[in-house]
């Protein structure tokens, strides 16, 4: 059960609005957020999963808010496409945008007088390399946690600074392999940047998808517990 209902917010990004749904965490006062950035089929194909999250977040003391980053042009394209190269090839000429995007999401949520004025990032998957790339452009990003992702190729090389990051991901994963993950942990370190990468023998792509496994709970307490470490500070 979600710690609070979701309130529904848009904010202009200049290329259309991004939808954003707040979880707030209980209370009042100043707080830190977190930013949850979908994987590529966004929240509705497993929404449970990401509310784990934000369930887990509110009861911190951390907003929680899921980002819908894609335009309406990302959608229509998406139902068009039948190959996962045609799928890829579209979206590294979208992390741009979609970074973008994020940005305008965390300036609007930087802005409420309910923000303490520490905000993370926490994406999935797609997300995750979105996540990535917002927070190598955005200095207001204060912690990055990924899930099974990287940088995009094409960002890496421009990357001069890091928050404080996290990634998760299982050896298994035949989606984005392990390799994607480390390279980002790695590249993270080499701007000195705090970066941890946690590993799961076995476990494949979205393995913190699972209801019952427990390391789904495993996943939800890691990231947690490293966000409200860096977002919950005096």
């Amino acid at each position: 059960m979600l710690a609070a209902t979701a309130e529904t917010l848009n904010v202009d990004a200049g290329d259309g609005s991004v939808a954003l749904s707040r979880y707030g965490a209980p209370g009042s006062g100043k707080r830190s957020a977190v930013l949850l950035l979908h994987g590529s089929r966004g929240f509705d194909l497993k929404p449970r999963a990401y509310e784990r999250y934000a369930d887990a977040l509110t009861a911190d003391g951390i907003d929680a808010y899921f980002v819908r980053y894609y335009t309406a042009a990302d959608e229509r394209a998406f139902e068009t496409m039948r190959s996962r190269e045609t799928r890829e090839a579209y979206e590294m000429g979208r992390y741009d945008t979609w970074a973008g995007r994020v940005s305008s999401a965390l300036a609007a949520v930087l802005s409420r007088a309910d923000s303490s004025g520490r905000i993370g990032l926490l994406g999935f998957s797609l997300g995750g390399y979105v996540a990535a790339a917002t927070a190598a452009h955005d200095a207001r990003v204060s912690a990055l946690a990924v899930l099974y992702a990287g940088m995009p190729g094409k960002i890496a090389p421009e990357v001069k600074r890091l928050p404080p990051l996290l990634e998760l991901h299982g050896e298994a994963d035949r989606n984005v392999p392990l390799a994607e993950g480390e390279a980002l942990v790695k590249l993270g370190r080499s701007v000195g940047a705090s970066a941890e990468i946690v590993t799961y023998p076995g476990k494949g792509h979205g393995f913190d998808f699972a209801d019952n496994d427990p390391m789904t709970a495993d996943a939800v307490g890691r990231v947690c517990r490293f966000l409200q470490a860096r977002l919950n500070t005096t």
